[in-house]
């Protein structure tokens, strides 16, 4: 069952996270690797649930419950994460719909892993939280992306 949202979320359109989404969430915030979150841990993901909800609003103008794929690389730089091209057509591949479109839970799915990928000492990050990967580190790197993919 999807992990429900507050009530004043109806405008995302969504019943809550998905089972993967929530296992995500968890793998990113368990610093301890217990498999369960703790008070700070769960605070930490909050907020950044929170921080990230606002951008989807933001650009969830029409109250819809989706954003298009070019709304989402600027809601992706709003989050903070400065990527190529290249990854940005991955995502959309990843994560929008058959109309190009990327739902709430598909978008903190995708914030997720980058906030992962981020923090992994194999990622060539700047001060300015840049990332540089070739695309096959990237679907390495988020095994669940490959799925129905080519990588070239």
């Amino acid at each position: 069952n999807p992990l429900p949202l507050s009530p004043t979320d109806k405008d995302l359109n969504t019943e809550g996270f998905s089972l993967e989404s929530c296992r995500s969430m968890i793998s990113l915030m368990d610093m301890d690797g217990t498999g369960r979150l703790n008070l700070q841990e769960f605070r930490h993901l909050w907020n950044k649930i929170k921080q990230w909800q606002g951008i989807f609003q933001h650009y969830n103008s029409d109250q819809a419950g989706s954003i298009n794929s070019y709304e989402m690389r600027n809601a992706v730089n709003d989050a903070g994460f400065r990527l190529n091209n290249q990854l940005y057509d991955i995502i959309t591949m990843r994560y929008a719909n058959e109309g190009m479109n990327i739902d709430f839970d598909s978008f903190i799915s995708c914030l997720v892993r980058l906030e992962a990928m981020f923090s992994k000492p194999h990622t060539n990050t700047s001060p300015h939280r840049r990332i540089t990967l070739v695309p096959d580190l990237f679907v390495r790197s988020c095994p669940l992306l490959a799925i129905g993919m080519q990588v070239w």
